[in-house]
C-alpha cells in the first residue's frame, strides 16, 4: 500500500510538471507497420521524430498488423484501448478490405465502430483515407474511396483524404508488389498526415 501511495504521488507530480506524455495510439496495416522495410524508416517512426522535434510530449504506440482488415482492427481495439488509453487514435484500415472485395458498407460500419469505441473512452481520432487501383473497377474502386469521407462526416472526425496521396504507382515511391510504399516514400506519408494530425495534438 505504502508503494502505492509514493507511485500515485510521483505520478501526479510529474502530470503537474508536464512531463507525463499523451499517448498516440496509430491503428493500421501493413502501409504503417512498415512492411518491406526497417521499421524505423516507416512513417510512424519517423513520426515519432517529429513530434519530439516540434516539442510534442507524445508516446507513440504502433499497434499495426499486416494484413489487417477493418474488422481485425475492430477487433483487437477493445484490448488497446485498455492497456494504452490513448488521447489520440490514427486509423489507417481499410486497405486489405478492398484488395479482398468486402462490401463497402462493411468496412464503413467497421470504421464507425472504430470510432465510436474511442471516442466513448476519450479520444480524439484522425481517419486515413485510401484508394484502389483502378484494375477493381471504377464502380468498386469509387465506392471503396467514398467510404472514408462518408464515416469521417457522419463520425464529425478528421480525415485526411488520401494517405498514398503522391507516392502511389510510382516506381520510386512503390515496392515490387506495387502496393507498398518504399523508404523514399514514407517521408512523404508523413508529410501528408502531419499538418492535419498537429490540430489535433
Amino acid at each position: 500500500m505504502r508503494a502505492w501511495r509514493i507511485t500515485a504521488v510521483v505520478t501526479l507530480l510529474l502530470w503537474a510538471q508536464g512531463a507525463v506524455a499523451g499517448t498516440l495510439l496509430v491503428l493500421g496495416d501493413s502501409i504503417s507497420a512498415a512492411f518491406g522495410l526497417d521499421t524505423r524508416q516507416g512513417w510512424v517512426s519517423l513520426l515519432e521524430q517529429r513530434l519530439a522535434a516540434e516539442g510534442f510530449d507524445y508516446q507513440v504506440v504502433n499497434a499495426s498488423v499486416s494484413g489487417d482488415t477493418s474488422a481485425g482492427g475492430l477487433a483487437r481495439l477493445p484490448t488497446l484501448l485498455a492497456e494504452h488509453r490513448p488521447d489520440l487514435l490514427i486509423v489507417e484500415l481499410g486497405g486489405n478490405d478492398g484488395l479482398r472485395g468486402q462490401p463497402p458498407a462493411q468496412l464503413q460500419q467497421n470504421l464507425a465502430g472504430i470510432i465510436q469505441q474511442s471516442q466513448k473512452a476519450g479520444a480524439k481520432v484522425l481517419i486515413l483515407g485510401m484508394k484502389l487501383p483502378p484494375n477493381y473497377g471504377l464502380r468498386y474502386t469509387t465506392a471503396f474511396a467514398d467510404v472514408f469521407p462518408q464515416v469521417a462526416k457522419e463520425q464529425d472526425v478528421a480525415l485526411v483524404p488520401f494517405l498514398l496521396e503522391g507516392t502511389a504507382g510510382l516506381p520510386l515511391m512503390t515496392q515490387a508488389d506495387g502496393i507498398h510504399p518504399t523508404a523514399a516514400a514514407q517521408p512523404r506519408l508523413l508529410d501528408n498526415v502531419w499538418p492535419l494530425l498537429k490540430t489535433l495534438l
